[in-house]
């Protein structure tokens, strides 16, 4: 079983078919069907069923997903422990949460890039629950997230505690106002809505914005209030126009830290990034 069928077979499931799949592995559309086709023979088993131009995943297609993003994985680590006993060449695929990013990926980033000069560096944004699914299913090596985690295939390693803080506009009632909050799957979220129940804020729906700055500057005309890391809020464009108030510490303290599986082999250069978040802080 060849590594470059797993990927082409992985591309046509990530991406939606086998179009798709050829524009993100830069090849035709028939190295790609004729790829999967040979990785069926091998196997002796169909992977998609096949519904006009579409394709969907055959229940031995699901179990094979599983099993090749693991060798993948393993194949990718592999090269890259042995690239690092000598040049530290290869891919570092890192998630955060936005808020993270904001206030200590750019420093821990640049920490890495000195240390590990031929590394090529990836970041995605995420929500913490999103992150972690991505790590387990190896689409990232690690990824900074809102703790604790309790998962018996992830490793998380606290590096720093936010601060969480209520944030409003001067001469609002958050009492009255609707919450502005990240995506479902944010731990910031969760912290905000079980203080907006013991606080007895009006449970009205919560508005949704998938970035910082965006419910930092609606809070700050008046539209509601949200949960932010004080840190978050102090280094805002829009921090002049924002009322900070402390909260009670078990809905303050927040740990954040990194997680990757637990099943992964060492990698040098994750432990740079997690010794620079916690030389900073």
């Amino acid at each position: 079983m060849e590594l470059v069928a797993l990927r082409t077979f992985q591309a046509v499931v990530e991406e939606g078919g086998i179009l798709a799949a050829s524009r993100k592995l830069n090849t035709v559309q028939s190295n790609v069907t004729n790829r999967i086709q040979r990785l069926e023979q091998e196997l002796g088993a169909e992977l998609f069923f096949r519904k006009g131009r579409g394709m969907e995943l055959a229940p031995s297609g699901r179990v094979l997903l599983d099993y090749a993003r693991q060798m993948l994985q393993l194949e990718r680590q592999t090269s890259a422990a042995v690239r690092q006993v000598g040049e530290s060449t290869g891919e570092l695929r890192v998630g955060s949460m936005e808020t993270f990013a904001a206030l200590h990926l750019p420093a821990a980033m640049k920490a890495v890039r000195a240390a590990h000069p031929g590394l090529e560096l990836r970041v995605q944004t995420s929500t913490s629950a999103s992150l972690a699914e991505m790590v387990l299913e190896h689409k990232l090596d690690c990824a900074f997230v809102a703790g604790p985690v309790m998962h018996a295939e992830l490793r998380f390693d606290e590096l720093v505690v936010e601060e969480l803080v209520q944030v409003s506009a001067p001469g609002t009632n958050p009492v009255s106002q609707p919450l502005i909050v990240f995506r479902e799957g944010c731990a910031y979220r969760t912290r905000a809505l079980s203080w907006q129940r013991a606080s007895g804020n009006a449970m009205a729906d919560a508005m949704e914005f998938g970035t910082l700055e965006g419910i930092l500057g609606c809070v700050a005309v008046g539209l509601g209030w949200t949960l932010m890391p004080r840190r978050v809020v102090e280094q805002s464009v829009h921090f002049s126009g924002l009322v900070i108030e402390t909260l009670p510490e078990e809905f303050a303290r927040v740990p954040t830290g990194m997680i990757r599986l637990r099943s992964a082999l060492p990698m040098a250069a994750l432990e740079t990034l997690a010794g620079a978040v916690r030389t900073a802080n």
